[in-house]
């Protein structure tokens, strides 16, 4: 169970938090593109990328039709599943021989010949190896290993339950080395990896909770929602203290972005918004990405349901409509100020969702 964590519920987002786009132009790039006639209508693309929720029982009349949709270049991509997808371990050069003997027989009964018990009994062999040579625990090839032990349980042997035993088990290993340790100078670095794990391991974790399986809502919340506030904490605390010598970089804007297509796909729009105003504020306006994240923006403050809490009130639908047009409003006058040499393809598929 992921610690227990206050998150505060954004209302709504002003458009003037950014630096107001320049002019718009007398005859409008978003109209006048090539590209974006041969882009479908809104109504189709709202029908190909939006989830089944019934987006018209929002929207006033048929002419609100035309406010923005989610459109992400980070659409494809399952957030969640990214934890197993940066780890699957191809290759044995990162590992002393002891430990890659054992995982090569791990694998290979983990994929190929599988034979369950005996997968579990060289992956937890390959770990003891580790210990044996001196590995780092925290390093990314032994949490590699351990995350790859949790794919096996849930997608080979569909045992949710014990995916999340293990993914539990790692999570809170690793913010006891954060809390006891990783305030050091010369574990800064480490410090920034092994608090992004976490934070992608609640993300999975919130997955694992909510699904059919298990169906422990309340559990798939609090990992959610800890693994948002912890982002954004640690974001804001390194834009209010500076980044310190040997940190290294955070969550770079393109897997906020996906973080937040994430909870956007699962209806969570209440915790995908200040997630893409933080990727949105990380990447230049200049850049045509900006309109797509201004449109997933807009959306997510259309369909926000926030939970009431005794801190945080529903947030009221008519200016959470008002704030949704601006963003909409905002990603047409911004890619209006970017110059031809600056445009791409995301440019024009903004300017057709907005």
């Amino acid at each position: 169970m992921a610690p227990t964590a206050q998150l505060s519920i954004p209302k709504a987002v002003p458009v003037n938090q950014i630096e107001p786009a320049a002019k718009k132009t007398q005859i409008s790039r978003c109209s006048s593109s090539p590209t974006l006639q041969r882009i479908p209508s809104f109504r189709l693309l709202r029908d190909l990328l939006v989830t089944t929720f019934p987006i018209s029982l929002l929207l006033r009349n048929e002419a609100d039709a035309s406010l923005p949709s989610i459109v992400s270049a980070a659409i494809g991509l399952v957030y969640a599943n990214y934890l197993y997808q940066s780890y699957i371990i191809g290759e044995f050069a990162a590992f002393p021989e002891p430990v890659a003997r054992k995982l090569r027989r791990a694998l290979y009964y983990s994929n190929y010949d599988i034979q369950p018990d005996n997968a579990l009994k060289y992956y937890k062999q390959a770990l003891a190896a580790a210990e044996e040579v001196g590995m780092d625990p925290f390093s990314d090839e032994i949490l590699g290993v351990k995350f790859q032990m949790a794919s096996f349980f849930e997608n080979q042997l569909h045992q949710p339950k014990m995916a999340i035993e293990v993914l539990e088990r790692v999570r809170q290993s690793c913010l006891d080395w954060e809390r006891e340790v990783g305030g050091t100078p010369k574990e800064r670095g480490k410090r920034t990896r092994v608090l992004g794990q976490c934070v992608r391991m609640s993300v999975k974790l919130g997955e694992l909770y909510a699904g059919p399986e298990i169906m422990e809502t309340e559990h798939a919340e609090e990992s959610l929602v800890w693994a948002v506030t912890t982002l954004l904490k640690e974001q804001n605390r390194r834009e209010q203290d500076g980044v310190q010598d040997e940190e290294g970089e955070w969550m770079n804007p393109d897997e906020i972005g996906a973080l937040a297509t994430h909870y956007a796909h699962r209806q969570q729009h209440y915790l995908a918004t200040p997630l893409y105003l933080q990727s949105l504020s990380l990447i230049p306006k200049s850049n045509c990405h900006s309109i797509v994240l201004m449109n997933n923006l807009a959306t997510s403050l259309l369909l926000q349901r926030t939970p009431s809490t005794p801190y945080d009130p529903p947030s009221d639908p008519t200016t959470l409509l008002t704030q949704a047009r601006q963003w909409a409003q905002k990603a047409l006058d911004t890619a209006d100020a970017i110059p031809p040499s600056n445009r791409n393809q995301e440019c024009d598929e903004g300017c057709a969702v907005a």
